[in-house]
């Protein structure tokens, strides 16, 4: 048989790179031109392609989890019926590489359909023609912009050109899609639901979406989403720790890029399909965020040029990969053909331009100077993500004997992803805002002519996968915990969660309950939530450890909101972690000095940690 080779999109330019770019969604909507092609040809693979066309919305989102069935003959039945039979690569090494030509499939159906939309235009063909060719996958920077455009949450219509040339509405394939039909592998509730939902209000066939929880819920991740993503890219330096959800953080006390991206499932689906692998791919946001993830793969891997995939284990294993086995970079991405006889692999998956695309913070750098291109991303990091770190780091660079002073002239800045110097004066007042964060004066503790230093403190969640039966959330607050389990999630004492992107369905997978001591690791960060609460004046552990001992509270809930007895989460560990920074002479990110685990903060409360001394490292 004839395969369908992934191939990307095709053609095309952008000033200064070697392929188009992808852009950010609240750019990507300000192009009208590929905006519209871009909404057609959705409504098009949506639509007016059967669902059981190898290149339709439903076929490629089915990649991913149900219907569990062979995509282009990649394995004609499970290669173990008792393991996870979608093709995607959680929990595992591959989980990055994996995704990068998941999206490059999607991403050349969409450009396919745009080409022949714009060869019927009668009104400026050649504009939009050539938009066609540029047209790629637009990614969702939740990081900086936590709640998408009303393009792509709220609008039930949009406005788009048509080939006339005129401004019409049409309904928003952003918002949902709808399946035609409903395929009966779907469990309850998707079973009664004729389109993808987030938040659902109910488990009801006539069930909608909540879209303010929808975006309260977001709006309140946003802080810890800059400071995770921040610490990933500026922390992380091995391939196992930066790569996948299981316990291995590489001494960085810092999220991967697969236990970050968990977070936006489950707070993007509340109950609805975004939150449970098994139907998620069919959520149109689902692309849309991989697109992001995969460009996080690429600013990590310009900032540790030499480190790529490494052998680990497989998880639970897929359609075409045995659990428990050995996987790595020759490993076959299935079931993205490149060639007639060859599946994709990780090995050669490095260099985005080659398959298509770029991403608009390598533009005019030259690619093969890896120092100038690490510099120039580090740069972009901190500009994107380190909030008042870019500023304190200026600040530092001047002789000690000006440090104090300038500190105060550069005194009020916010405090979010890097706020963590230890002789912070620190605001009391709440603020929930992500650029009207409170007020930190920054002022340095100086250890010598040219070496500075500040504190962060996180949480370091340990739970088994699939001991809460689905996605969950471990949320966390600073003082009371509100009585109603509807707010938690956006009261003013919540200040982060861990989140369990997990199969709701896991009864079907008998390796599932095979391996109910698969662990999942996180961490969720504090400084931002001690600058907003607390009325301290320092992250110092001698004034900040006896404050969590006493304000620090967890509460575990399912996605359907359903509050979990932390005695019943008995395999959950929190652990309170103090990590010492330092930002050596010349390096533009910190660095980890010291770490101490302290354990008496949680020992002795449900879900605290087992141990009761202090341990440190260096």
């Amino acid at each position: 048989m004839s395969h369908y080779l992934v191939t990307g999109a095709t053609g095309g330019s952008t000033s200064g790179a070697a392929a188009p770019n992808r852009l950010e969604i609240n750019d990507f909507v300000k192009q009208e031109d590929q905006f519209s092609l871009y909404i057609q040809a959705l409504q098009y693979i949506y639509s007016s392609k059967s669902q059981d066309d190898i290149d339709s919305f439903f076929q490629i989102g089915g990649i991913h989890g149900l219907p569990y069935v062979p995509w282009d003959g990649a394995g004609n039945k499970p290669v173990d019926t008792d393991a996870w039979e979608g093709y995607c690569t959680h929990g595992s090494v591959l989980f990055p590489t994996f995704h990068r030509p998941y999206v490059l499939l999607i991403e050349q159906a969409i450009q396919a359909a745009a080409v022949n939309i714009a060869a019927t235009y009668i009104v400026d063909r050649a504009r939009y023609q050539d938009a066609a060719l540029n047209l790629r996958q637009p990614y969702w920077d939740w990081a900086r912009n936590p709640v998408p455009p009303p393009e792509v949450i709220s609008l039930d219509e949009v406005t788009i050109v048509n080939s006339s040339g005129e401004k019409i509405s049409v309904p928003n394939p952003l918002r949902r899609y709808t399946f035609h039909p409903i395929d009966p592998s779907f469990p309850e509730p998707y079973q009664s639901w004729p389109t993808t939902l987030r938040h659902p209000l109910t488990d009801d066939a006539n069930a909608s979406d909540n879209v303010p929880e929808l975006k309260a819920t977001l709006r309140s991740a946003g802080p810890q989403l800059k400071t995770k993503t921040y610490n990933l890219l500026t922390r992380v330096h091995t391939w196992p720790a930066f790569s996948n959800h299981t316990p291995d953080d590489g001494g960085s006390t810092s999220n991967s890029l697969e236990g970050i991206h968990d977070s936006i499932h489950v707070d993007v689906g509340g109950n609805g399909q975004m939150s449970d692998p098994s139907v998620a791919g069919f959520d149109p946001i689902f692309f849309m965020h991989h697109a992001q993830v995969d460009r996080l793969l690429s600013l990590w891997s310009a900032l540790n040029p030499r480190v790529w995939i490494t052998d680990g284990p497989s998880g639970d294993g897929t359609w075409t990969i045995p659990p428990d086995t050995v996987v790595g970079k020759d490993t076959d991405l299935t079931p993205f053909w490149n060639t007639q006889s060859s599946y994709w692999i990780s090995a050669n998956v490095t260099d985005t331009s080659k398959m298509g695309y770029t991403y608009p913070e390598f533009n005019n750098l030259d690619m093969g100077n890896e120092a100038a291109v690490r510099s120039a991303i580090a740069a972009q990091v901190n500009k994107l993500y380190g909030g008042p770190f870019t500023k304190f780091a200026a600040a530092i660079q001047q002789p000690s004997s000006q440090v104090t002073a300038d500190a105060s002239a550069i005194g009020n800045v916010t405090s979010d992803a890097s706020s963590h110097l230890s002789d912070s004066k620190v605001n009391p007042t709440p603020n929930r805002g992500i650029d009207d964060a409170p007020q930190v004066k920054l002022v340095s503790t100086v250890r010598n002519d040219e070496q500075k230093e500040f504190w962060e403190w996180t949480a370091r969640v340990q739970i088994k996968k699939y001991e809460i039966g689905g996605s969950f959330k471990v949320l966390f607050f600073l003082g009371g915990v509100p009585s109603d389990p509807k707010g938690w999630a956006t009261d003013p004492h919540f200040v982060g969660a861990f989140h369990g992107f997990v199969n709701s369905s896991a009864e079907r997978c008998a390796n599932c309950r095979r391996q109910q001591d698969v662990v999942l690791e996180g961490f969720v960060h504090l400084n931002e939530g001690i600058a907003n609460i607390s009325n301290l004046n320092s992250f110092d552990p001698i004034v900040v450890e006896p404050y969590l001992k006493e304000n620090l509270h967890w509460r575990v809930q399912k996605v359907s909101g359903e509050v979990v007895n932390l005695d019943a989460a008995t395999s959950l560990e929190v652990v309170v972690v103090a990590t010492r920074l330092e930002l050596p002479p010349g390096d533009i990110f910190p660095v980890p000095a010291e770490t101490h685990h302290h354990h008496h903060i949680t020992h002795g409360r449900p879900g605290g940690s087992r141990h009761s001394v202090t341990s440190s490292s260096s």
